[in-house]
């Protein structure tokens, strides 16, 4: 029987493969937990780079035990990479970490502040042994009065306006997904890609970072733009006064919702085109979208009057047929069998911690016409420290000695 989400053969993508890629040969050291960190090392990865991640001995990522909403967090940030377990708090460990970092191309880490100096292995002893090192900080906040401070995705979220924009008026809200940690990803990966950019000009790396808090307000910018022309504070999202005409969600005959958004003088047309509403067409009121927009209060109540009787499907079938931007509700078990992602190779098969065969979105990009894929599973704590050890040229029995120690933890 299929679990959800499960289909066969949608393809992990050979190892092979990982040549083609445009960051293979680039070797990534990641010593990072929860999700920031993690999803910068997962875009490198999916991308072709070797991402070792290195995890506490003996325990591993704190992410691997964690339940409930946070259940699927190491398995799907930690695809493609390499797990070398190492208890860096020996001198034995940090050796074996120093001797690695001559080698590597990227370090990033998303521990708390000062904690990868006390380690040892901070940007400036690393910087000293491998001058080439593009040594990545992912952090709460960047440089300034708050630096030192310890955050996390709902902190930010709040601290930077997004949860005050996103709930009910008086009822700030986190966004339902890790926004602000896989935008700290995605900002970390292009600090790191411009780094190595420079390195080819000047043969030296240098120290990036990427913050939860500056990402939040990058993405607030928007708003505040808005504010500043206005002249007027933006209100939350659920009471804002929208910029279109129509461009909500609606009631449905089969008790479901859908969004309709008709943004455009064309959309309007159309709209009354296929609902058959020639009069709401004419009307002189609703001519462009800045008299649709002055006319919400009575206008929305006519068209959730207009829409009411027909289902879900109907309305989809009715705006496909218009070209006019509609939304089903969606929920997290739609995305496995959504006609799109599994046609467009927007989907790849995976294998889980505890064995659960699950569906999983590759990275949102094409290279050439081709998604990334999957080479490797997320690794078991450790599965890789014998391979890791050995390519950096440690022996066998150097390797089980470490291992007997404590030192290094193998699967």
């Amino acid at each position: 029987m299929e679990t959800p989400g499960h289909a066969a053969n949608i393809g992990a993508m050979p190892q092979a493969a990982s040549a083609a890629l445009p960051l293979a040969g680039l070797r990534v050291l990641e010593f990072s937990q929860n999700i920031m960190g993690p999803s910068a090392g997962l875009v490198l990865a999916d991308l072709g780079a070797d991402v070792v991640k290195i995890e506490p001995a003996p325990a591993g990522d704190a992410t691997r035990r964690l339940s409930g909403f946070a259940a699927g967090f190491f398995g799907y940030f930690n695809r493609n990479k390499r797990s070398l377990a190492i208890d860096l708090k020996r001198p034995a460990g940090l050796d074996l970490v120093l001797r690695l970092a001559r080698e590597a191309d990227v370090v990033l880490e998303n521990y708390a502040p000062g904690t990868m100096e006390r380690l040892g292995c901070g940007y400036a002893a690393l910087a000293r042994l491998n001058p080439r090192l593009v040594y990545c900080a992912l952090k709460g906040f960047l440089s300034g009065p708050y630096e030192h401070r310890p955050a996390l995705d709902e902190v930010v979220q709040f601290m930077g306006g997004l949860a005050y924009m996103t709930g009910p008026a008086g009822q700030p809200l986190r966004a339902g997904t890790s926004v602000v940690d896989i935008m700290g990803g995605a900002f970390a990966v292009i600090a790191i890609l411009a780094a190595l950019r420079r390195r080819e000009e000047t043969g030296k790396g240098e120290l990036v970072k990427s913050a939860l808090f500056e990402s939040t307000v990058f993405m607030m910018g928007q708003h505040m733009a808005g504010e500043a022309i206005t002249g007027e504070e933006v209100p939350p999202m659920p009471v804002r006064r929208s910029g279109w005409g129509i461009y909500r969600t609606f009631k449905t005959a089969d008790d479901d919702q859908i969004f309709v958004g008709v943004t455009s003088d064309q959309h309007w047309a159309r709209f009354c085109e296929v609902f058959a509403r020639p009069d709401l067409l004419a009307d002189p009121r609703l001519a462009t979208n800045e008299a649709r927009v002055a006319a919400q209060a009575w206008m929305l109540p006519i068209v959730a009057e207009l829409l009411a009787p027909f289902t879900k499907a109907e309305i989809a079938a009715r705006c496909e047929q218009a070209s006019i931007p509609y939304a089903p509700v969606a929920r997290t078990a739609d995305l496995f069998d959504d006609l799109h992602l599994n046609a467009g190779a927007g989907l790849v098969e995976a294998v889980l911690p505890g064995g659960v065969r699950a569906k999983l979105p590759r990275l949102p990009i094409e290279l050439a016409g081709e998604r990334p894929g999957l080479r490797r599973e997320a690794p078991r704590l450790g599965e890789h420290t014998r391979e890791i050890l050995t390519e950096a040229g440690l022996s066998a029995d150097e390797i089980s000695a470490l291992a007997r120690d404590g030192v290094i933890a193998v699967a």
